[in-house]
């Protein structure tokens, strides 16, 4: 089992589109195959830059690709969700039961509300996730009824995500359009994201670092 193989699997696809139906329903930005493609391919840049294996890369693309699924039954707790998920679908694959085994976990605790970073995979993966800020994951098109998480998300006219590997620093770049939100409300939403970033830093051996707008705010 590998990573194109999950990318075309109709059980992982059909959970993820669920999950982004109800979300969206729900008000929620985009966590489409899109969303799941990109934290896949950030993941593994990452993993990369930092000298992990192939293997690790593409168990980190692998669970990047399905660690949304859980939405498919509700969005609180879904990572949760998604790792028994995703357990029953890898387990009637060839995946070896370690790999399989971190994979789920990685899955488990890469929300903000009960997880945090376990291994190298799951840090990558949390950082990939977290950092896919972006204009176009707003679904509500009508500014007039944006909420408060439209607006943050809208407001992100940027975002870079680099490494510095002489220095091991990973750092996301922000512009943000302060006509659509203060700072002070990207930091109500986004701050638990933030920190979870720089924990799982931590565990690459790297700092995380966050700019907007030129300055430097964690």
């Amino acid at each position: 089992m590998n990573y194109e193989e999950i990318k075309k699997n109709e059980e992982v696809k059909a959970f993820i589109k669920k999950g982004n139906d109800n979300l969206g329903i729900l008000g929620y930005t985009d966590h489409s195959e899109a969303h799941c493609c990109k934290v896949a391919e950030n993941a593994a840049m990452i993993l990369k830059e930092f000298g992990y294996s192939e293997k690790e890369m593409e168990l980190v693309k692998i669970a990047a690709f399905m660690h949304d699924i859980g939405n498919a039954i509700n969005r609180k707790h879904h990572a949760e969700y998604g790792a028994l998920l995703a357990n029953d679908i890898l387990k009637d694959t060839d995946l070896a039961l370690e790999d399989r085994v971190t994979v789920v976990s990685a899955i488990a605790n890469h929300d903000e509300s009960t997880g945090g970073a376990v291994s190298p995979i799951s840090a990558a993966l949390i950082i990939a996730d977290k950092c896919d800020v972006r204009r176009n994951r707003v679904r509500n098109q009508d500014l007039k009824n944006f909420d408060i998480h439209d607006r943050v998300n809208y407001a992100v006219t940027s975002a870079d995500l680099k490494l510095d590997m002489e220095k091991k620093v990973i750092t996301l770049d922000l512009q943000i359009d302060e006509t659509m939100c203060t700072m002070y409300e990207y930091f109500e939403i986004f701050l638990g994201r933030m920190i979870m970033c720089r924990r799982s830093a931590e565990m690459l051996g790297a700092k995380f670092k966050l700019m907007a707008n030129g300055s430097k705010v964690l």
